[in-house]
């Protein structure tokens, strides 16, 4: 494993053709691209990454080209999702052998888990691999909620190291935080409550808006935490806010991304259906909210 995760992570998307074909090619140079704006880290297989809507063998090509095109130089955190903790356990050893740095783990969808459900989910997958796991904790995708005592819990987890907070309640930063102390790094997973995160301790950002906007995410860490100029980095976040509200806040979240990186110059292709582009008046309207960022 590389130096701890922190920074900027970038929840990846994944290149399609206008077929919805894996396009590899494209996701190697956008690899490159996202790691020459100064990202520090990639998380292919996410809720961006449609890893719902890919095969087995296409998420394995997915974190095969990753890592190729990363080279060693920021970590690849690959997520591992699936609805049962054998399948879980069967991706987590995959990314393993794949060469990951690190699994992302939400909890399991649909089956609705209760929280002693959810510990024995996880302890079986901490106990089946040696790399360390991020949690995600996104209720809003999973139905699931991990709330910051249960977060407390699952870090007593040797493995358990790492958690991507995406209730959107700013508040849970501080109290895993302080529940947890050293023993739990807290990663903020919703992008319009970012700087407020880095305030309270947060030791990075993961966002799917990274792929439209790295240098600016890059930026704002770097005035927010690493030179903890929080005046200065005030009004970068201000400008980035509508943007981040839109693809937070839209209800198409990766179709937004997806739109948004060809209107950075940087086309990933369509999402994979039932998901569709967007719309021309939303694409339009994407375009405006970017256009004072990309100058």
């Amino acid at each position: 494993m590389p130096a701890k995760l922190h920074g900027i992570l970038s929840a990846l998307v994944t290149p399609m053709t206008e077929a919805e074909e894996l396009d590899c090619d494209t996701l190697a140079r956008f690899v490159d691209y996202l790691i020459g704006e100064g990202v520090h880290g990639l998380i292919p297989l996410g809720s961006t990454g449609e890893y719902y809507a890919l095969s087995p063998e296409e998420r394995d090509t997915v974190v095969k080209i990753t890592i190729e095109a990363a080279a060693g130089r920021v970590p690849v955190v690959v997520g591992a999702n699936a609805g049962s903790t054998r399948e879980v356990i069967a991706y987590c050893r995959r990314a393993e052998a794949l060469g990951a740095d690190a699994v992302m783990l939400a909890a399991p969808y649909y089956s609705l888990p209760t929280e002693d459900e959810l510990f024995e989910h996880f302890r079986a997958v901490a106990e089946s691999i040696e790399l360390p796991i991020v949690l995600y904790n996104y209720p809003g995708r999973t139905g699931v909620d991990m709330p910051p005592a249960l977060v407390a819990r699952l870090a007593e987890l040797d493995r358990i190291q790492y958690v991507k907070e995406s209730s959107g309640e700013v508040a849970r930063v501080a109290e895993i935080i302080r529940t947890c102390g050293e023993r739990i790094t807290v990663l903020c997973g919703c992008d319009t409550v970012a700087l407020e995160s880095f305030v309270l301790g947060a030791a990075g950002w993961v966002g799917g808006v990274v792929n439209v906007l790295p240098r600016q995410h890059v930026e704002l860490y770097r005035l927010a935490v690493e030179k903890g100029d929080f005046a200065a980095a005030r009004p970068l976040y201000y400008r980035m806010l509508p943007a981040l509200g839109m693809m937070e806040g839209g209800g198409k979240y990766t179709q937004y991304v997806k739109a948004g990186c060809g209107l950075t110059d940087h086309p990933v292709g369509p999402p994979r259906r039932p998901l569709l582009p967007p719309s021309g008046e939303e694409t339009s309207r994407l375009g405006k909210v970017l256009e004072e960022l990309v100058q």
